[in-house]
C-alpha cells in the first residue's frame, strides 16, 4: 500500500475550547503575560525571552517601526487611495518594498557576519573584517549595513542600539566586527561609512543566533505596523492624491 503522507506543525494548535502555541494555553499562558515583542520572540526561538532578551529584542523591532514617508509608505498611501477598501493590500503593497536597499539590508549584513571566516587563535577581528571588504571589493558588491544616504555622520539609531547591547550583554563579537568592516570599509573608500542600523540590526540577530534567513522578517514585522498608522493617518489627511496629481503633472510638462 502507498504510504499515507503526513503533515507536522509543532508550532500550534486549535480546538473547540482551546488554543496552544508552543505548548502554552494562549489564553492563561500567553495573554496579557507577553508583550508583542517577546511574542515574536517566542515564535522566532521556540521559547520566552528573558528579562535582557526581552529588551534587546524589543529595541530591535522599534527601530524599524518608523522611518517617515519612505518608498514603502509612499506606496502603502498610494494603494489605498486606489482601493481604501483593502487595508491589508495596501499594508501588503508597502511591505513588498522591503528589500536589499530598505530595510531588508539587515538580512544581507546577518548573512554576512555568519559567513565571514573564524578567527585564527591569536587573529584580531580587524583581520577578518579586512577580508570580508576585499571579497566584497573582489565580486564588486555593496556591503550591506554600512553608510546612509540621508543620515549623516551616523545613522542616529545605530549609537543607541550599541548601547542598549551593551547592557544587555548582547555586546559580542559580530557587533564588533560590523563596526570593524565599516571602519575599514571607509577607509578604503577615503569617507566615513559607520554601521548604519540595519547593519547593527544584522549583527544582533547574529548575537542572538537568529537564522540570517528570517531577519528580514524582523522588518516585515515592525514596518507593517508604521504602514498601518500612516494608512490611519492617509484615511484622516490625505495625501496620496496630491502626490499623484503633482507628480503626474511635474512629470508630463514638457509634453504640454
Amino acid at each position: 500500500m502507498p504510504k499515507t503522507e503526513t503533515y507536522r506543525t509543532d508550532i500550534a494548535s486549535s480546538t473547540p475550547d482551546s488554543i496552544t502555541v508552543f505548548g502554552r494555553d494562549l489564553p492563561s499562558e500567553i495573554l496579557g503575560t507577553l508583550n508583542f515583542g517577546d511574542m515574536a520572540f517566542l515564535e522566532l526561538t521556540l521559547r520566552v525571552p528573558d528579562e535582557k532578551e526581552s529588551r534587546m529584542f524589543n529595541a530591535m523591532l522599534v527601530t524599524l517601526v518608523e522611518h517617515g514617508l519612505t518608498p514603502s509608505t509612499l506606496v502603502a498611501r498610494l494603494t489605498y487611495l486606489g482601493a481604501p477598501e483593502s487595508l491589508q493590500g495596501a499594508v501588503a503593497a508597502g511591505l513588498n518594498g522591503l528589500g536589499s536597499v530598505f530595510v531588508g539590508s539587515t538580512e544581507g549584513a546577518a548573512k554576512m557576519l555568519y559567513e565571514a571566516p573564524e578567527a585564527l587563535e591569536g587573529e584580531d577581528l580587524r583581520k577578518i573584517a579586512e577580508q570580508v571588504v576585499e571579497q566584497f571589493e573582489l565580486e564588486k558588491k555593496q556591503i550591506p549595513g554600512i553608510g546612509h544616504p540621508f543620515h549623516k555622520p551616523v545613522d542616529p539609531r545605530a549609537p543607541r542600539l550599541i548601547q542598549i547591547a551593551q547592557e544587555t550583554g548582547f555586546d559580542g563579537r559580530y557587533l564588533t566586527l560590523i563596526q570593524e568592516i565599516a571602519h575599514i570599509a571607509g577607509e578604503r573608500k577615503g569617507r566615513d561609512l559607520p554601521a548604519n542600523a540595519t547593519g547593527i540590526l544584522g549583527a544582533l540577530c547574529c548575537e542572538m543566533g537568529l537564522d540570517w534567513k528570517i531577519c528580514r522578517g524582523l522588518g516585515v514585522m515592525a514596518r507593517a505596523v508604521g504602514i498601518v498608522g500612516h494608512l490611519l493617518e492617509e484615511a484622516r489627511e490625505p495625501i496620496a492624491r496630491k502626490l499623484w496629481l503633482e507628480t503626474e503633472a511635474r512629470a508630463t510638462e514638457h509634453l504640454r
